[in-house]
């Protein structure tokens, strides 16, 4: 098992940036492909980022590509998402994944979820 607590959301306006951090505890955590989605009022769950269990793969969704960033600290046991030039449409709700390799974009493919943190973007 590994559990899965996300922090950093809240609501900023248009152009402004937050850092979401996932803190995971239980298995090690290091050998996790880690992914963050999010899922807006009405809307499907979508991938945002993913970043394989050694930091050295990422892949964003073309929608956040150059303004997102994925990170982790194994030895903290997080992973990151720095969001920046923040835009109306990235208000959701925020959800941090963990899988076994291999690393990917389905939803679906992840076996540990968080409770989710709230972006708010006003414009």
């Amino acid at each position: 098992q590994v559990q899965l607590v996300e922090s950093g959301g809240g609501l900023v306006q248009a152009g402004g940036s937050l850092r979401l951090s996932c803190a995971a505890s239980g298995r090690t955590f290091s050998g996790y492909t880690m992914g963050w989605f999010r899922q807006a009022p009405g809307k499907e769950r979508e991938f945002v980022a993913a970043i394989s269990w050694s930091g050295s793969s990422t892949y964003y969704a073309d929608s956040v590509k150059g303004r997102f960033t994925i990170s982790r600290d194994n030895a903290e046991n997080t992973v990151y998402l720095q969001m920046n030039s923040l835009k109306p449409e990235d208000t959701a709700v925020y959800y941090c994944a963990a899988r076994r390799v291999p690393i990917t974009t389905l939803p679906s493919a992840y076996d540990y979820w968080g409770q989710g943190t709230q972006v708010t973007v006003s414009s």
